[in-house]
């Protein structure tokens, strides 16, 4: 880190600690020519994810929107906000481990309807009515029939560890 003062590259970190609740390190520094003492703070790059919607604006990711989203299509369904929360984490991680500046939000869309259909069937189809903007009985039967098609039962359920689980 070059000093402020004098302009020479070789300082020397005399103190380092956390500061931010942990998202930040703040270093006291120690120029080598001049002596002075000077602080500087380390904290990660956030790149701000634009999502690019269907009609081509575009807008900041918002976090709050996807589990809003979900929660709806979770409403009066046996899913703990805990999951709800959990899945909202993974997208939101798995999207900024990609590095993207811009996200069409159908990505985005498609990566929530994955994990919904590993919790609730009932829920992933009512988030799929909605994204993929079904017009009519059709439209749903033709989803419930791929649930099916891969195995999957409506109201069978694994639970953390693992165990199969029926709901009525």
């Amino acid at each position: 880190m070059r000093c402020p003062f004098c302009g020479n590259p070789d300082t020397k970190v005399i103190d380092s600690r956390p500061t931010e609740e942990g998202q930040a390190i703040r270093r006291r520094r120690e120029c080598e020519r001049c002596g002075k003492r000077f602080t500087t703070y380390e904290k990660v790059e956030e790149i701000i994810l634009m999502v690019v919607k269907k009609d081509g604006r575009r807008e900041a990711f918002d976090r709050n929107k996807v589990m809003n989203g979900i929660i709806r299509a979770c409403e009066k369904r046996p899913v703990p906000m805990a999951d709800i929360e959990k899945i909202v984490f993974e997208i939101e991680r798995g999207l900024n481990n990609m590095m993207e500046k811009e996200m069409e939000s159908t990505i985005i869309g498609e990566y929530v309807m994955e994990h919904l259909k590993e919790i609730d069937d009932v829920a992933y189809v009512r988030f799929a009515s909605v994204y993929r903007q079904f017009t009519d009985a059709e439209s749903f039967r033709h989803e419930i029939e791929k649930l099916l098609k891969n195995g999957r039962k409506n109201g069978i359920k694994k639970n953390k560890g693992g165990v199969v689980r029926h709901e009525d």
